[in-house]
């Protein structure tokens, strides 16, 4: 087999490489792969309370999408913690330039004429302004969920972080996020027979 072709798709697919949570010791691990579909699930579902609960008129497709990327660039960057990656303004600026440019790498992995429907979902714009809010609520439920399922391992590791990311959840302005904290989040303390 010939190696010229576009590589988009292989690369993409290394996701499952990118560890999570490179500072804190882990009892289970967890790749950007693993969580992209995660977050991808809890924005989709964000979107559909949002919809059928609360009136709004989101594309939950679009958001599950825009999930399903939001983190491809660490396939080059890798997972930067928040505390380093929101240490300074410099840092974060600087975190930013990286992002975009290790996207418009990725993005130049694929035939022109598939570029621009690829760069709708790796360069978000004002139109994705709404569903890009679910998106980023649902990353924090995904972390704080990573910290629920490492203390009930019993990893005391994870205890002051679950308390910071439970503080920005919680201060997120959407009622579909406090709808999922509420109803969905309490079963992740559960074991398998007391979901039952």
């Amino acid at each position: 087999m010939s190696q010229k072709g576009y590589h988009f798709f292989a690369f993409i697919s290394r996701m499952k490489y990118i560890t999570r949570w490179g500072l804190m010791r882990n009892t289970q691990s967890e790749n950007i792969q693993e969580h992209s579909l995660q977050v991808a699930i809890i924005a989709h579902a964000l979107a559909k309370i949002k919809n059928k609960i609360y009136g709004g008129n989101v594309n939950a497709e679009r958001t599950a999408v825009l999930a399903m990327f939001h983190d491809c660039n660490e396939i080059i960057t890798g997972d930067m913690p928040t505390p380093v990656k929101y240490y300074s303004p410099e840092i974060m600026n600087a975190y930013k330039n990286l992002e975009s440019v290790s996207k418009k790498k990725i993005l130049n992995m694929l035939p022109d004429e598939l570029k621009e429907e690829y760069a709708s979902i790796l360069f978000h714009g004002n139109d994705d302004e709404e569903h890009w809010r679910l998106v980023k609520a649902a990353d924090r439920i995904s972390a704080y969920i990573k910290c629920i399922e490492e203390a009930k391992a019993g990893n005391r590791e994870f205890k002051k972080a679950g308390e910071s990311i439970l503080k920005t959840i919680m201060d997120i302005d959407l009622p579909e996020v406090k709808y999922f904290m509420e109803n969905f989040i309490p079963s992740f303390s559960l074991s398998l027979d007391e979901l039952d």
